[in-house]
């Protein structure tokens, strides 16, 4: 990949940009990383980027191989987990939502339903759900939508790539923040499941679809439900 921008950076900065270099692709799924490498890539010296590791060790983005390390695979079974447990947290979230979020929390909300471009609609999709959870008043809650959010980001990065997908999400966020404006809890929970359901069928469809293109750039796909690898 293109090195990134040098910069002195402290542990914390090396962790937050090489977490979003993950995230975004750039460094693929399956990739190889090593130390030196990374030294280069991110400006930074050793223990920095080993403190960063580490971190994304724990969220799940890094697994170490040997005595080196890679970026974690896509697996489809875990995308399919995460689906299961999102109905759950969102359902739980929106109903908390609708009774406490106040008129303009929802203003805002719909107001970040605007971007056209690729990359503002994926963060402002992330965001969407994350502001969702924080509009429950449960930090709990929360979190958790906000951990699942990460975990999905690089399949839906790969899944959101087209205008149709794209305004599809829009279409259904749109329609969820509809229904908690009329505070309408039942409805908002339905849709929230149906999103829920449609976008994983589609980040699914996208990577069976795409399996040997995405072999070829060296991206691993793996579904430990079957241990099948792509």
């Amino acid at each position: 990949m293109p090195a990134l921008t040098p910069d002195l950076a402290d542990a914390s900065s090396v962790h937050d940009r090489l977490r979003q270099a993950i995230l975004s692709l750039d460094y693929i799924p399956g990739e190889r990383l090593t130390e030196r490498g990374l030294e280069a890539d991110l400006g930074s010296s050793r223990t920095p980027i080993r403190g960063a590791l580490l971190r994304l060790e724990a969220e799940g983005l890094v697994r170490r191989e040997g005595r080196g390390w890679t970026t974690a695979p896509i697996d489809l079974a875990e995308i399919r987990a995460l689906a299961e447990y999102r109905e759950g947290v969102e359902v739980a979230a929106i109903r908390l939502a609708c009774a406490r979020a106040s008129d303009d929390d929802l203003a805002a909300l719909r107001s970040g339903l605007e971007a056209t471009d690729e990359e503002d609609v994926l963060g402002h999709g992330n965001g969407f759900h994350e502001v969702l959870g924080r509009l429950s008043g449960n930090p709990f809650l929360a979190e958790a939508m906000s951990g699942v959010m990460t975990r999905l980001l690089r399949p839906r990065w790969l899944e959101a790539r087209t205008p149709d997908s794209r305004m599809q999400a829009v279409d259904e966020h749109r329609a969820i923040v509809d229904a908690l404006a009329a505070r309408d809890a039942d409805a908002a929970a339905t849709l929230a499941v149906a999103h829920i359901r449609t976008t994983t069928a589609r980040i699914l469809a996208t990577l069976a679809e795409e399996r040997r293109r995405l072999r070829g750039r060296g991206l691993a796909i793996i579904d430990s439900g079957t241990t099948t690898e792509a």
